[in-house]
């Protein structure tokens, strides 16, 4: 868990965190020691060359040795420590503090002896540098490549500058590129071709295997040291072969590494003569072997890539394809030493591990630094651990440790790991499944719960391999605990909360409740009492089957959260709430009533034919249908938008808003009141939003006392299962339908769904409202995706069912059988028994028994009835899969190698590199040699980068803003805080790199935004995938940097290269592929420019119309490369076509309009002169020249950036609104009796406080301060409209573009705005956020984002799953409109009170869920 401190970055980190505000006064002091305390010191000793080294004041000397050994003049050397003037430093003590050490100091490497497990990781780090990892290694080993090296490498003199520099070679170099270079695209990529070679997406390397440096290299056969020799300290005998053929045996001890005189027959200890003592077994064997000297130098300096790109991956990212090659091509020279056997002496506690990591201090930003990455080092050692035992149990290496063998339990290497039992009451063994997956985001909620240090959750792992799926967890420490603390009582130490605990009420029994009573806050859950089998009544802060425990090591734990989130009533139809009674006969007399009641209660939730519109609510296969935290808090946000139109519309009935919130009177109270009633909230006194998650669980009932409160759940639930229906899922297919980025598979289709809480389950209804949406066929991309991914899901239950029934042996034989019936159509199994019987034969282990075994008779036909009955079962969509492959290829458009990719992706199937042909029938396309592994599929826990991603979403906040320069600050601190802690292997350091692209792009610096891109492309490649959806959205984003910096061919190859992989991964009819067409025409030189632009042209008026903005800028695109070949007719239609598409957008006095009416006159003009100039010739004119207008390069990269979305055509109506939003708050102002300018509405020197304020709790003081900020944030309004007015630039949270927040907010409040009266849109009382009609939310709701973010856009639709957690104290620099300014004391702060995004609020105050104080109750009752 030590922290190896980053090379580079961090420059300028205090100014960005002081001018920001990003964090609090230990971290800004924490990033000045970063920059100010550094200096540089000089090495010497230990054999190597000196050199210098930049250090920092704040790092440890144990850092410092860290940071030494991964530098190449000192590696492969270890075992070393530091020493000033001969006196040897604490390796605990900070460099600042060491008395002497001052700018220039020599330190001295002092070499300490071994230890015999420091001798093994000793030569572990030997073979590591000799084993350097070739280009091939990535893909035997199952891991995501980059290929960009490969992509962008060209065969010239600086491709041997070490470090990389072939990569980001200076940019004078490459602007000089000719037009040679500019090679026409491959016939494959041209637009209509159906040709998907696989063999493409990986070329092979242009680096060469590593160099042999030895020829064998093995333990001695005297290993291991007799007893004698032992005490004389030998730790171990090892034989060299080396490659002139010396065979030598050394000896390790704890001095080094000296040659013996032993042979192959004779033992002889001794040393041998004239054989020095090398500490380091390099210097050693160079001594030894000239040969391995001359080849160890040239490894050392041969060509270095980039960290990023071979630093290993936190987590595993899989490859569904292989080496093209299935034989190994290189032997193991090293295997034979015994290091990668070695075993550690104890298997490692892993939750002692992970809760150390978490009990770390956070008091500065780089003790929370360290503390991140700790806990991630700790978690992606686990996630390994658990991935190698689930292979270890599954190929059947463990013995489990209980005799059940309906549920076996293992434990291997410190986890135990086992399966679940399959309860009929969830639903089998999918219900066992869902169980697994569901106890891992349960792990996962409470884990993000901030600042939650006193209940702890086990580390948690989810793994399917082979068709079962195995829950890893560390082990619980000792319930009963060690001899010493057998003083305690049992209670004091085991189950402590749960239905089934006995235990009495204890200190420790009460400090556990208060941390789950504050857990239940931060994740809505209702605190409830159910009625337990013996009648007695247990109360509760979680699910039924949560238990709390206190481990033997203090710790409080919770364990089996699988049920933590609400219920989905759309598939629980036959549960219903069980609530006995005391008495028998009262119980037998009151049934029928109680039926009747139950009855109405449902048909009065449910609205009226949504059962027979929807087939809602329905059974499903399993029992556990959970909504997602996403829903809950969407849902939640819209219960409050409703919550704040019901008390204005109460308070106008009433005598109007102002009337009532200065009163002093009960109206506002009880408005509140009836509001809080009517939308169901849990407390009557304020805006609060709970569920129980327990209500509609099976075999839970609840007391007649809790009746009325069960009934309000299963309201509230009800009405959020119909929130997905007739909102999210709605609002989704109009994202697609608006959007050219729209999911591109199974992975981002997912991504997207989840971001608004539509569980999968819901695609058979995303289907249903595609299809009966009447743009349904500018939505058949996302059609065809979304039935791509019911098909592969039902594939892979069907898969997992079909791998219980085959051995070991047959694997390879039974997935390529598998496949074959499953995408090629009418396949017999015959073709494959014939096969597997002839190489069988050929092999000399006779015929094969592969007729006889139950997976070598499936037949297509089977196979196929099999996934449309558990499609059915699952999505309720019964002929949408027709009967075979062919179908779904003729219909929707899918294609069979994008099929074969996302079922390997998600069952962990890699198949060769080899291009295969799907629709050959004679022979079966895919045999049992091209299976060359089943890699485990891992789910994990999460862990977060606090510091990284706040400043990350503020550096988007600023961008949002038009803040360029601010935006630019923080996202450089964001890359450096995700490099201390994840070296920038994570997807959000990935995203971040591309922002901050992006932003010193729109700065005039492509040079720097070319470099920070192909960081990103990398990332992107290695943790996310090497064809992830991202990864094209990252290729195409380099392009249009290297084009600015004159790289043409590079540009068209990383272009051509994001073609390859969207036209593998979906296909060429989708809106992306559309803007990728787009660019290449621009960028193409040669005849194929015009067939890339019509294309793109064809894709863009098929999916969003011909006014739509994409159309338009193709027309216009293509019309200019009409003009550049001389076809002026053909350019003035296309014009034509382009100018009446932007009239329309932004209308007749837009820019963008004006340059397309003049582009249309010059044209015009052009074509006229070239008509009279024809003319002229006459008929005797053999051949006239045509003068073509030509595009400038700036033009060209121009249109690139709006057509990738780096910038968006601002829009004229924004001016537009402003001027009618200052006009409607002139007329509430006027209604007021408040005297204001137009143009200063709400300056200090018209705005009288002291008039309007009728509270007299705030002091002068105060006044006076939120008078000073009033102004100062006025000021800081109007110069942000104006800036994002001429910045167009928007950025999301996930890195991709967006539309500035000022046009989002204007259609809404424009549209708005037109409806309500100017006296009911806006009433000022004490500086209050106004409260709108129609449904809208107040200012102050949309303002009560995380840590104070404003974001006035903000509807339920564009409600982000994961908003940060404290953008620290950015509040001060996020500007606000003045309406959203509170006062103190009126009830518009109860009516604008928002619940937070997540549940959370700042950092220094303890969260209340929506807005309730931390000491009130459900029902509004005082807690003890």
């Amino acid at each position: 868990m030590k922290d190896k401190v980053k090379k580079g970055g961090g420059r300028n980190q205090a100014k960005a965190a002081e001018a920001t505000g990003m964090t609090d006064g230990k971290s800004v002091v924490g990033i000045k020691q970063a920059d100010d305390t550094s200096f540089s010191v000089k090495i010497q000793g230990a054999g190597v060359e000196s050199f210098e080294l930049q250090v920092h004041g704040f790092w440890l000397v144990q850092h410092t040795v860290m940071t030494l050994l991964s530098r190449d003049e000192v590696c492969p050397r270890s075992n070393l420590s530091l020493t000033l003037a001969g006196t040897a430093l604490d390796p605990l003590v900070e460099l600042q503090s060491v008395k002497g050490l001052k700018p220039g100091a020599i330190l001295r490497l002092a070499e300490e002896p071994y230890t015999s497990r420091s001798a093994q990781l000793h030569l572990a780090r030997v073979l590591e540098l000799l084993r350097a990892s070739g280009p091939q290694d990535a893909l035997r080993e199952g891991r995501s490549p980059s290929i960009l090296e490969t992509l962008t490498h060209i065969h010239t003199a600086d491709s041997s500058l070490p470090n990389g520099k072939s990569l980001k070679r200076s940019l004078s170099n490459t602007k000089t590129e000719t037009a040679s270079q500019d090679a026409a695209p491959p016939e494959y990529l041209l637009p209509g071709s159906s040709d998907r070679p696989l063999m493409a997406l990986l070329p092979q390397s242009s680096q060469p295997e590593a160099p042999s440096c030895i020829r064998d290299l093995s333990l001695s056969c005297w290993n291991p040291p007799p007893g004698h020799r032992k005490l004389q300290g030998d730790f171990q005998y090892i034989t060299v072969v080396t490659l002139e053929g010396r065979r030598c045996d050394i000896t390790s001890c704890p001095k080094g590494f000296f040659l013996n005189r032993s042979t192959e027959d004779v033992f002889d200890p001794r040393p041998a003569q004239s054989a020095p003592l090398c500490h380091c077994f390099t210097d050693l064997l160079c001594h030894i072997s000239p040969a391995f000297k001359q080849t160890l130098t040239t490894l050392k300096n041969r060509f270095q890539l980039p960290a990023v790109d071979v630093m290993p991956t936190p987590y595993h990212t899989l490859s569904w394809l292989g080496p093209p090659c299935t034989s190994r091509i290189h032997k193991n020279t090293y295997s034979r030493l015994g290091v990668d056997d070695q075993q550690a002496t104890q298997a490692p506690d892993w939750n002692e591990e992970m809760q150390a990591a978490r009990g770390l201090p956070m008091s500065s930003l780089e003790e929370r630094l360290q503390r991140d990455r700790a806990l991630l080092q700790v978690n992606s050692a686990f996630v390994r651990a658990a991935t190698q035992g689930a292979e270890t149990v599954v190929d059947g290496f463990v013995e489990p440790v209980n005799g059940n063998p309906e549920d076996p339990a293992f434990l291997w290497g410190g986890l135990f790991m086992n399966q679940g039992a399959a309860n009929v009451m969830f639903g089998g063994e999918r219900g066992r499944r869902a169980a697994q997956r569901l106890e891992l985001k349960g792990v996962q909620a409470y884990s993000d719960i901030a600042r939650h240090q006193g209940l702890h959750t086990l580390p948690t792992a989810i793994i399917d391999y082979r068709g079962v799926r195995l829950t890893a967890q560390g082990m619980a420490p000792g319930l009963e605990g060690s001899e010493q603390d057998q003083e305690t009582t049992p209670a004091q130490r085991g189950l402590l909360y749960g239905v089934n605990s006995k235990a009495q009420e204890s200190p420790q029994r009460r400090r556990l409740l208060e941390q789950l009573a504050y857990a239940s806050k931060s994740l809505s859950i209702q605190r409830h009492v159910v009625m337990l089998p013996n009648k007695y009544k247990a109360s509760l802060f979680t699910s039924v089957d949560a238990q709390g425990l206190l481990g033997a090591d203090g710790r409080f734990y919770i364990l089996d959260v699988f049920r933590t989130f609400p219920a989905d009533a759309n598939f629980c139809p036959e549960v219903e709430t069980e609530s006995p009674t005391d008495n028998g006969e009262e119980e037998s007399s009151k049934s029928c009533e109680e039926g009747e009641e139950k009855k109405s209660c449902v048909k009065e939730s449910w609205p009226e034919s949504y059962h027979s519109d929807y087939g809602l609510p329905k059974s499903f296969p399993h029992g556990l249908c959970r909504l997602r935290p996403e829903l809950v808090q969407a849902f939640i946000q819209q219960k409050h938008c409703q919550f704040t139109q019901r008390v204005k519309e109460i308070l106008d009935e009433n005598g109007g808003f102002e009337e009532c919130a200065t009163a002093c009177d009960s109206r506002s109270t009880d408005a509140v009141r009836a509001a809080c009633k009517e939308v169901g909230s849990v407390s009557n006194i304020i805006f609060e939003m709970r569920f129980n998650p327990n209500v509609f669980s099976p075999g839970v009932s609840f007391p007649d006392a809790e009746s009325q409160s069960t009934k309000l759940q299963e309201k509230l639930l009800r009405e959020a299962a119909v929130f997905i229906i007739t909102h999210q899922i709605p609002a989704f297919v109009e994202h697609c339908l608006q959007n050219n980025e729209a999911p591109t598979d199974g992975t981002s289709l997912k991504q997207v769904l989840h971001q608004r809480g539509i569980n999968l389950r819901y695609l058979g209804h995303v289907t249903k409202a595609i299809s009966q949406s009447e743009h349904k066929e500018h939505l058949r991309h996302i059609l065809r995706s979304v039935i791509g991914e019911i098909f592969i899901r039902s594939t892979r239950r069907v898969f997992n069912n079909f791998l219980q029934g085959v051995d070991v042996p047959s694997c390879s034989a039974a997935v390529s059988h598998f496949l074959c019936c499953l995408l090629v159509p009418h396949f017999t199994p015959a073709a494959v028994g014939e096969e597997t019987k002839k190489k069988s034969r050929r092999r000399g282990r006779g015929a094969g028994a592969s007729e006889s075994t139950p997976w070598s008779t499936l037949t297509g036909a089977e196979l196929w009835n099999l996934v449309c009955q558990d499609a059915d079962e699952t999505y309720s969509i019964a002929d949408c899969l027709g009967s075979g492959p062919n179908h779904l290829v003729e219909h929707y458009g899918l294609q069979k190698i994008s099929l074969l990719r996302e079922f390997c992706l998600k069952t962990g199937v890699q198949l060769r590199l080899r291009d295969y042909f799907l629709d050959n029938q004679n022979k079966a396309p895919i045999g049992p040699d091209d299976v060359l592994n089943i890699f485990p599929v891992v789910k994990h826990i999460h862990m977060p980068t606090v510091d990284a991603s706040a400043a990350y979403h503020a550096g988007l906040t600023f961008l949002q803003k038009g803040l360029l320069e601010q935006a630019h600050e923080q996202l450089k601190e964001a890359v450096y805080l995700f490099g201390r802690v994840s070296d920038n292997l994570h997807p959000d350091a990935c995203y971040c790199h591309s922002v901050l692209a992006k932003v010193t792009f729109l700065q005039g610096k492509p040079a720097e935004a070319r470099s920070v891109q192909l960081t990103a492309v990398v990332i992107s490649e290695r943790v996310l995938g090497f064809d992830h959806a991202n990864t094209i959205q990252q290729y195409a984003l380099l392009a249009v940097y290297m084009f600015a910096g004159g790289e043409t061919a590079l540009a068209q190859k990383c272009l051509l290269r994001a073609r390859l992989l969207m036209l593998t991964v979906h296909g060429e009819d989708h809106p992306y592929t559309a803007t990728l067409d787009g660019c290449i025409g621009l960028v193409l030189t040669g005849d194929q420019s015009g067939k890339f632009l019509k294309n793109a042209l064809r894709l863009n008026t098929s999916f969003f119309g011909p006014t739509n903005l994409h159309t338009a800028l193709s027309q216009h695109m293509l019309a200019q490369r009409m003009c550049s070949k001389g076809d002026y007719r053909g350019a003035m239609m296309h014009e034509k076509e382009a100018l009446a598409a932007f009239t329309s957008l932004f209308g007749e006095e837009h820019s963008q309009t004006s340059c397309s009416k003049e582009f249309l006159c010059t044209i015009t003009k052009q074509a006229v002169k070239v008509e009279r100039s024809l003319r002229q010739a006459g008929a005797d004119s053999t051949e006239q020249s045509v003068e073509c207008i030509t595009p400038s390069s700036d033009t060209v990269l121009e249109q690139m950036v709006l057509v990738t979305g780096i910038k968006r055509i601002a829009s004229n109506k924004l001016q537009e609104y402003k001027q009618k939003h200052q006009e409607l708050k002139a007329a509430v102002a006027k209604e007021l009796g408040l005297d204001l300018g137009a143009k200063q509405l709400f300056s200090l020197e018209t705005l009288n406080w002291a008039e309007i304020t009728p509270d007299q709790e705030m002091g002068n003081g105060e006044a006076a301060e939120e008078k000073g900020n009033l102004g100062s944030e006025s000021q800081e309004v109007q110069k942000i409209e104006e800036t994002s007015a001429e910045s167009a630039a928007e950025v999301s949270s996930n890195g991709h573009v967006v539309e500035p927040a000022e046009e989002k907010q204007q259609t809404l409040d424009e549209a708005e705005s037109d409806e309500v009266s100017p006296g009911a849109e806006v009433q000022e009382v004490n500086g209050e956020s106004e409260v709108r009609a129609g449904g809208e939310e107040t200012d102050g709701d949309n303002s009560s984002t995380a840590s104070g973010e404003t974001k006035s856009e903000a509807t339920v639709d564009e409600i982000k799953p994961k908003e940060v957690n404290g953008e620290i104290n950015v509040a001060e620099n996020v500007p606000v409109s003045p309406s959203a300014l509170k006062g103190k004391g009126t009830w518009a702060d109860v009516v604008s009170n928002a619940p937070m995004a997540n549940g959370k609020e700042d950092q220094d105050q303890d969260p209340a869920v929506n807005g309730v104080a931390d000491g009130v109750t459900a029902n509004g009752a005082t807690e003890e």
